[in-house]
């Protein structure tokens, strides 16, 4: 499989993942489920599949946030509900919401979510630590729930991917969110509250990358936006392997487009996480 078609996947399984973090339902299930607050919910429920872990782990794997955003919500998240109670609730009321965003759903689970899940089985999970917790969680027998479930890991894969791609580029948590909002991959101001980072924090980021020729002026220079392409680039590289397994994965991810244009209009744009409009290719 080509990283076009990787990067081509990726933009149609992060809206259908993405509910877990905009939608009623769920930012309601994390509440229910006694966590306090968004960002409680967000670290916690994203979190679940690793475990009762570690703010650093989470720091880790999450990358890009603010050591002081994690710590304020892991591990006190774990007193308020353990991972089990989160796993149980958290893919349920994602399937809720995909139900009710796109409520041709059912069909496109049934034709997608075993062949998703045939390439999360065959995915590599060395050095991809919330993808490999994401697979090892059971297949939930509702169908809605499994292709969330599935498309999950596979962003998840995708997103551990890229991290290690940020970090061999030698770019730290807030230096990645200033090259991304410089060359138009979110905005700065959403990016740098969303992920906890004060303006001067954020300013000696923008410093540093000057100072490395791929910022000038606070816009990207020829060198910064090639390192960028560069980046996304090799993240669709590695991200590919997973779907070699299909038979067809281009009509995977035509059958997965209806739905993820649908779900996404649910969610902002720019977002902070970084994901672009699904287009049918």
């Amino acid at each position: 499989m080509d990283a076009k078609l990787a990067g081509d996947m990726w933009k149609a399984i992060e809206p259908l993942h993405a509910v877990t973090y905009f939608s009623e339902e769920c930012r309601t299930a994390n509440k229910e489920a006694g966590l306090k607050g968004y960002w409680m919910g967000y670290f916690a429920s994203r979190g679940a599949p690793l475990g009762a872990v570690s703010a650093g782990t989470i720091e880790a794997t999450f990358f890009g946030f603010h050591p002081a955003r994690v710590r304020r919500a892991i591990p006190d998240a774990w007193g308020f509900a353990s991972p089990e109670r989160i796993l149980a609730v958290r893919g349920a009321a994602a399937a809720r919401a995909l139900r009710r965003a796109f409520p041709g759903i059912e069909d496109v689970a049934a034709e997608t979510a075993p062949r998703l899940h045939e390439a999360v089985m065959a995915a590599d999970g060395a050095g991809r630590a919330l993808f490999a917790a994401n697979r090892d969680l059971p297949v939930p027998d509702d169908p809605v729930e499994a292709l969330w479930q599935a498309a999950t890991a596979l962003r998840e894969h995708r997103g551990d991917g890229h991290v290690a791609v940020l970090t061999a580029e030698g770019l730290d948590g807030v230096e990645a969110n200033v090259l991304a909002a410089a060359v138009g991959s979110g905005t700065a101001q959403w990016l740098r509250e969303s992920r906890g980072w004060s303006q001067e924090e954020w300013d000696a980021a923008v410093a540093a990358l000057t100072e490395r020729g791929l910022l000038a002026n606070g816009d990207p220079t020829e060198e910064g936006r090639a390192l960028k392409a560069r980046i996304e680039q090799r993240t669709d590289e590695l991200a590919a392997p997973p779907y070699d397994v299909l038979e067809s994965p281009r009509s995977v991810y035509e059958a997965l487009v209806p739905a993820a244009r649908a779900v996404s209009k649910e969610l902002p744009f720019p977002n902070p996480i970084g994901v672009p409009p699904v287009e049918s290719s």
